[in-house]
């Protein structure tokens, strides 16, 4: 388990660029036949991924000893969207068939989830966020189709894209963990903007779809002293609620956030003009 504390803005200001990637980036999510685990302070949220080639994998009961349980989710919820080949993830003897862009959303106090891939060659790829949780909401799989979507931006401004909302109030019930994923149209570029912060919540963005010769420069800090980070395909960066998160690719990818912290309005931004950023 890779552990990050939280991060003052002041402390955030004096980072030079290794310095915000140690502190912000997570940089591998996946590994063949493992799963990784980033625990951070900011809102006690967990971001990993699952990739099981030649034979499944079960995040095990140490993690709970290191979390002061007796198991994984003894007191956390679980999101997860497969972004590979097809797999099933199977909760407490329950399988769940998982394909492409499937999401599954486990409910506190499932003992045994266990991940595999239906192909070796086209493994399975389960990113993940995990989040404390106060009560115990029914597993549930979500297809790309039975999520809430809705279509934002232009092309005129680059930031033509569709959100697919899997864990929201409207799709299913949860504690506090949110997840979605947007994905840009062809020939865009822009994430979120005009940028926000949100007070109430923290955020962490996982990007993926980008070729081997592409990245995104990830926007962050406080909207009048703003940072970058250069991100590459299948890596992630966390976002405390100070900071605003926004990016711009070298061309189109897709992403998946997930939020976690004192509500789930979706809507609940607090907006910054591009004129007011520095």
């Amino acid at each position: 388990m890779d552990v990050r504390q939280s991060i003052h803005s002041d402390h955030a200001k004096s980072l030079d660029t290794q310095g915000l990637r140690k502190e912000f980036l997570i940089e591998t999510l996946f590994c063949a036949d493992e799963f990784t685990m980033t625990y951070s302070h900011i809102d006690r949220i967990i971001v990993g991924g699952v990739m099981p080639v030649t034979q499944s994998v079960t995040i095990g009961c140490d993690v709970g000893k290191q979390l002061g349980v007796s198991y994984f989710l003894e007191r956390r919820e679980l999101g997860i969207i497969n972004i590979g080949g097809a797999g099933t993830v199977t909760v407490d003897g329950t399988c769940y068939g998982m394909g492409q862009r499937d999401g599954l959303y486990v409910g506190k106090g499932a003992k045994d989830v266990v991940f595999a891939s239906t192909d070796a060659q086209q493994p399975a790829r389960f990113y993940y966020n995990c989040a404390p949780a106060h009560r115990a909401y029914p597993t549930k799989h979500v297809t790309p189709a039975e999520t809430s979507q809705v279509t934002l931006g232009d092309n005129l401004t680059s930031n033509r894209r569709t959100i697919n909302k899997y864990f929201i109030p409207d799709v299913l019930e949860t504690c506090q963990l949110s997840m979605g994923l947007t994905e840009l149209a062809p020939g865009n570029l822009w994430n979120t903007m005009p940028c926000h912060t949100h007070e109430r919540r923290m955020e962490v963005y996982f990007y993926f779809g980008l070729e081997e010769d592409s990245c995104v420069f990830h926007m962050m800090g406080q909207p009048q002293e703003t940072r970058h980070i250069i991100v590459q395909n299948e890596q992630a960066v966390i976002s405390p609620s100070w900071s605003i998160h926004s990016g711009v690719g070298t061309r189109a990818y897709a992403f998946i956030w997930g939020m976690v912290g004192e509500n789930q309005v979706f809507d609940d931004m607090d907006h910054i003009k591009v004129g007011d950023l520095r």
